[in-house]
Parts: C-alpha cells; sequence; structure tokens
C-alpha cells in the first residue's frame, strides 16, 4: 500500500514529505501524546527547556526532565536562518523528526503558524516527524499582523479534526501574540488582556489543549489571565516574569524557556572563543 504524501511549500519549490501512518510508530506517537497531556496540570508545571537539535535534546532529557519541546528560533538559527517562518518548513520538520527519533520522551515541536500549510498537509508532517504536541501560534508571517480571530479558530479546529480523523491526538498549545512588542495597544500588558482572554478561550473551543500568552510576564496580568481561562496556560520563563513557584500558585501549566537556552549557550561559545583568540587555552572552569 502506498503511503500518503504531504505537501509542503517551501518558497517556489514543492517538496514531498513521505509519511506511511501503517506502522507501529503511529501508535508510539499517539502513546507520547497522551503522555504529554496528561502531564499538563494546573498547579504543577510541566518545565520545557527548550532544544535546537538533537545534542540540545539530548542534554534535556539526560537532565532527568520528562518532555523535549523545541524552539522555532533555536532551530532555524541553526539552519541559517532567521525566526518567524524564515526557514522552509521541511528543513524545520526534517530537525524535529530527528530529534523525535533519538529520544524515548515525548516531544512538542514549535510549528510556528503552521507554514501555510493546510490542516491535512500539518497533520501528515507532525506525524512524519513523530510529534506528540506542536506550538501554533496568531501572528500572520506574510504580514506581521495578527490573525483574525475567528479564521485562525477555525483553522485550529480544522488541524484539531484532521488529527482526530487520523486517531492521532495532538497536543496543541495555541500560542496568543497579543503581549507581543509589536501587537500591544498600550502598555502595560493589561491594556491587551481583554483581548488575549477572548483569543485564547477561542482557541480552547477550538480544541487547543494549552494557550500560551507570549512575552506575559507581568505576575497580575498572569493570574487574571489564567484564572479568566480556566485552561492549562504556558507561561515563557523570561527573567521578568514570576518565579516557578509563583506561577504554579496562579494555576500555571506549563512553563517553557523559548530560545532563552539557545541564546545563553550561544554567548557561552562567544565567551569560550574569546578566550581561545585571546590566550590560545581554556580556564579550567570553562573546560
Amino acid at each position: 500500500m502506498s503511503s500518503p504524501k504531504a505537501r509542503i511549500t517551501a518558497g517556489a519549490t514543492d517538496y514531498l514529505l513521505a509519511v506511511d501512518l501503517s506502522h507501529s510508530p503511529a501508535e508510539t506517537v499517539r502513546q507520547k501524546c497522551e503522555r504529554l497531556r496528561a502531564l499538563h496540570r494546573p498547579g504543577d508545571p510541566l518545565i520545557l527547556p527548550n532544544a535546537w537539535d538533537v545534542a540540545s535534546a539530548l542534554a534535556v532529557v539526560n537532565a532527568g526532565f520528562p518532555v523535549v519541546a523545541t524552539t522555532s528560533g533555536g532551530v532555524a538559527a541553526t539552519l541559517g536562518y532567521g525566526d518567524h517562518e524564515q526557514a522552509p518548513a521541511i528543513e524545520m520538520f526534517a530537525v524535529a523528526k530527528r530529534i523525535a527519533r533519538s529520544v524515548e520522551v515525548p516531544v512538542t515541536i514549535d510549528a510556528e503558524a503552521g507554514y501555510g500549510l493546510a490542516p491535512a498537509d500539518l497533520i501528515d508532517a507532525l506525524l512524519d516527524a513523530g510529534a506528540a504536541g506542536c506550538n501554533l501560534e496568531d501572528t500572520d508571517h506574510k504580514t506581521a499582523a495578527l490573525a483574525d480571530v475567528g479564521e485562525h479558530s477555525k483553522w485550529l479546529a480544522a488541524v484539531r479534526e484532521e488529527a482526530q480523523s487520523r486517531n492521532y491526538a495532538l497536543v496543541i498549545n495555541a500560542r496568543v501574540d497579543v503581549f507581543l512588542p509589536q501587537h500591544l495597544a498600550g502598555s502595560p500588558a493589561e491594556a491587551n488582556l481583554e483581548q488575549g482572554i477572548l483569543r485564547a478561550r477561542a482557541y480552547v473551543a477550538a480544541g487547543a489543549d494549552c494557550v500560551y500568552p507570549i512575552l506575559l510576564s507581568d505576575a497580575q496580568v498572569i493570574e487574571a489571565f489564567t484564572k479568566a481561562v480556566n485552561h492549562p496556560v504556558n507561561i515563557l520563563a523570561l527573567p521578568s516574569a514570576p518565579s516557578l513557584a509563583q506561577l504554579a500558585a496562579f494555576g500555571v501549566a506549563r512553563i517553557s524557556y523559548g530560545s532563552i537556552l539557545h541564546h545563553r549557550s550561544m554567548d557561552h561559545l562567544s565567551t569560550l572563543l574569546r578566550q581561545v583568540s585571546d590566550t590560545g587555552q581554556l580556564s579550567v572552569a570553562s573546560s
């Protein structure tokens, strides 16, 4: 029996990604989906230090974390591209697939805004990568504007419906981008709280398992958002954000680090390279 094909368009080039749904790995993915979903416990948050390649993913697992999440910014950088869907989807999914087949834990991937893929093609690509979950954001990267909440909700619902038609219990983390600086109606973040709650509730109704108000760091606004949404919430562990204990007390279910670890790792590499350039050797502490 021939395998279904997912068409992924990158620029002017079309790629065909072979997806075989008939073998046991799909069953394993489904089991990992349920394991990932069960770890979303409000008040006892899942901690996700995001990885960007196989080596960093293995480091996450070896440190004892039960899930690997990817960062689109970090993955794109390792491939030589900028963030925000500047990297071809085929290359981003290929990295996710290498990570997923290298670790035993569930992998949730940052699929950005879905790369313009139709729901069926997106689900094909996620299944082929072995993803137990994914982030899907509501910024339209073609216009750099927020997607219409109604249209984005319909698209998320179609992604969920397509997954369900394959018996694929994909864990969808719907990113709410109203708190990004370019979308803020004013300052502080309270200005966009109402719209953020509206969008989050719409995405939950569309089938999202978790909502992710990225860059939201004000304690009072996080508490109000989490209480109003009454569904698993993901918060980015910014230096300005409340402590992990405070976020747990607010009922947050998931805390991720985005591209923070990748940036700090690159900063540390720059420090090591300066040592080599200046002295020709590394300090004992650095080795």
